[in-house]
């Protein structure tokens, strides 16, 4: 969650029944949130919840990609430039952290649309990365690992997120109920809790267009005629008869708003 004493963070900008989503840059920085050993790293979680505030729309990863050859294919697979950046005895490690903080900055001063930067790493020396970008106006999220990442840059962060929690044991939601309706229905309503449950954890209002907006942002292909619904609020309602969610009308927009969401 936002930290207490911070400025507002650009998210969201609300007009009276939706949200503009905010734009995204992340850079992973891998050695650091990769234990010595480990074989997995779930880079498709960690874009899926930074999905949940946002377009993530530049995205790029620093190793030395010989050293941390398993991880090539997933972070492909999930649209990540990759950098490659060899060790050596002379530069080793710093090498990836510099050429990360020189692509950060350079995108912050000549790409005005992008509000947000996620830095993907516990590393105490992005911390004055974090105060300039910051110092420009940018929201900064940081993700980490817990037992590698600095007190010093976890407080200088507007946002920071542990990888732990983004991968934690998921709650099955309404599983019962999703059982009596046909497997496009059961798709729909998942791509749908799903999506509610990451604007929950930003303390966002659930309106019916910011929901379908973040479906779309985490699945693109996403149509709810597809699902076999003439329109999203047909969805909403349906969902609602299911017991998965409690909606109400806005005042003024007269658009749903999902009031409550319900756990099996």
């Amino acid at each position: 969650m936002a930290r207490s004493g911070r400025r507002a963070p650009i998210l969201p900008r609300v007009t009276d029944h939706e949200y503009e989503a905010i734009n995204l840059a992340v850079f992973f920085d891998l050695e650091n949130v990769v234990r010595s050993g480990e074989k997995s790293f779930s880079v498709d979680a960690v874009l899926q919840r930074l999905l949940d505030k946002g377009n993530v729309i530049v995205r790029k990863a620093y190793a030395d990609w010989e050293r941390f050859g398993d991880f090539k294919r997933p972070f492909h697979q999930a649209a990540v430039e990759l950098i490659d950046i060899p060790s050596s005895k002379m530069s080793g490690k710093n090498s990836a952290d510099i050429k990360m903080v020189v692509d950060a900055l350079e995108l912050a001063f000549t790409k005005r649309h992008i509000d947000t930067f996620a830095l993907v790493s516990g590393d105490s020396d992005f911390s004055p990365l974090v105060s300039k970008l910051r110092e420009n106006g940018r929201y900064v999220i940081g993700v980490g690992v817990k037992e590698s990442s600095s007190s010093l840059l976890i407080d200088n962060c507007d946002e920071f997120i542990f990888y732990e929690d983004i991968v934690g044991k998921k709650k099955k939601r309404a599983s019962k109920a999703l059982k009596g309706v046909s497997d496009d229905q059961a798709e729909a309503f998942r791509h749908l809790l799903d999506a509610a449950s990451g604007m929950l954890r930003d303390g966002k209002t659930l309106y019916s267009s910011a929901v379908k907006q973040a479906i779309k942002r985490k699945q693109p292909q996403f149509n709810e005629e597809y699902h076999g619904y003439s329109s999203f609020s047909r969805l909403l309602e349906d969902a609602e008869s299911c017991g998965l969610i409690r909606l109400r009308r806005d005042g003024r927009s007269g658009t749903y708003v999902i009031e409550e969401m319900f756990d099996d």
